[in-house]
């Protein structure tokens, strides 16, 4: 009677624990009672006391493995705290959270962290390493992007429109009007990084109106940052589909710089560029329309455009200095590129009639092949020079940090921006 009337009482605790709440075992006194789901956005600090529980209390868990001594991670610092807000007010929601990996070297080895920072998305309870750009806004969409489904089933025309205005303009759409779930699965999964992905089963004429298709199945690709679209009405089989998704990936002309330069060598084909004075010139624009409308036709080619102004380290690489210009030139997005003889230069004018000659050099064979100079575009516009200073630098810095026994322990490598 004595032991069970010491028993109810801890029974009745037990019972009255607040729901949202993780229980976890207390092992050797080194973990508290509880993990409590933060509910106001703020980054979560945890540790070896608490992860697990953690992983184990949400969908998904973002983590920020870092080190306080690493420059690159306290720069990442005030972009999640700016981002946690907002993830975790989605309706999916995603809890931010950091781990001093320097300190818990133990939990990092765990999770292969050998570099900082090092960020990493867990799908309930499932890691990848997050790879993509760290700026607030970008890793917003970037997030959304990959907890969202393969491919949305959408089931009228108010869940296309919503779907539409929660996807946003940084990635293109892919919206299949009575095209089956099954044939873009696949590449839904494939391409989550790059897009997003949907089928409409129902829907008006209305959108038949307002994505300029007349006939279905229909896949219509969108890219709203560049305010292009297209159409797509099979063959379904084979590598039809998949070579106008990959293709609608990019706009029809790529302004080149830093972001879509990794865009373009992850596409495989080679790139029809244009280098400029400057990109806002007055000519320009027309231009730029000429390409595109030789992008239309030439499918097996990029077609992109650059300004020395806008980037002139990425420029110099391909001898540009003392050219007169507009310049074309067709790139491999690797070491070699090639000019077509007698069609190196645009002359003002007649532009659509200069870049068809082009293109028939070189389909013709016309061509001169020559090296990217003074560093590889690979190298976003890097010089040799500077490359070859940094590596010396590292290897003075890795002799003078052998000799520190306390040093030689710590990881210095930190993932770059």
């Amino acid at each position: 009677m004595a032991l069970r009337r010491l028993l109810l009482p801890l029974v009745l605790l037990f019972a009255l624990l607040p729901p949202g709440r993780v229980a976890r075992a207390g092992g050797d006194g080194g973990e508290p009672a509880e993990f409590e789901i933060p509910r106001d956005g703020t980054v979560v600090e945890l540790d070896e006391s608490n992860f697990d529980a953690a992983v184990r209390a949400v969908d998904y868990l973002f983590v920020d493995f870092y080190a306080p001594w690493c420059g690159h991670c306290k720069r990442l610092a005030p972009q999640l705290d700016e981002a946690a807000p907002v993830l975790a007010g989605l309706s999916t929601p995603i809890i931010v959270a950091k781990v001093n990996a320097d300190k818990y070297r133990k939990l990092g080895s765990k999770y292969g962290v050998d570099g900082f920072p090092t960020l990493m998305l867990f799908d309930h309870g499932v890691p990848s390493e997050y790879t993509d750009s760290r700026k607030a806004d970008l890793l917003i969409e970037n997030l959304k992007k990959l907890v969202a489904p393969d491919v949305s089933v959408l089931e009228s025309d108010s869940s296309i429109k919503s779907f539409v205005e929660a996807a946003g303009i940084n990635f293109p759409l892919f919206i299949g009007f009575g095209v089956d779930e099954s044939l873009i699965a696949e590449y839904g999964a494939k391409y989550k990084k790059k897009a997003w992905f949907s089928t409409a089963k129902d829907f008006s004429e209305d959108m038949m109106v307002l994505y300029d298709f007349d006939k279905f199945p229909a896949l219509v690709s969108v890219n709203p940052k560049y305010n292009e679209q297209s159409v797509f009405y099979g063959p379904f089989e084979g590598t039809f589909l998949e070579d106008f998704i990959r293709q609608s990936l990019l706009p029809l002309t790529v302004p080149t710089n830093r972001e879509t330069v990794k865009l373009l060598k992850d596409d495989g084909r080679k790139v029809v560029l244009t280098i400029l004075e400057d990109e806002l010139d007055e000519n320009a624009p027309q231009l730029v329309k000429v390409l595109r409308s030789a992008a239309n036709a030439n499918h097996d080619l990029v077609f992109g455009f650059v300004g020395i102004k806008q980037w002139e380290e990425f420029t110099e690489t391909f001898d540009v200095k003392g050219s007169q210009l507009p310049k074309i030139i067709v790139w491999d997005t690797k070491e070699e590129y090639e000019v077509v003889e007698g069609s190196e230069r645009l002359e003002e004018g007649d532009y659509g009639s200069q870049v068809s000659r082009f293109l028939e050099g070189y389909r013709s064979g016309k061509t001169i092949k020559k090296n990217v100079g003074r560093g590889s575009p690979s190298l976003l516009g890097l010089n040799a020079i500077y490359i070859l200073i940094f590596l010396v630098a590292i290897l003075v810095a890795l002799m003078y940090f052998s000799g520190q026994g306390e040093e030689k322990e710590r990881p210095r490598r930190t993932h770059q921006d």
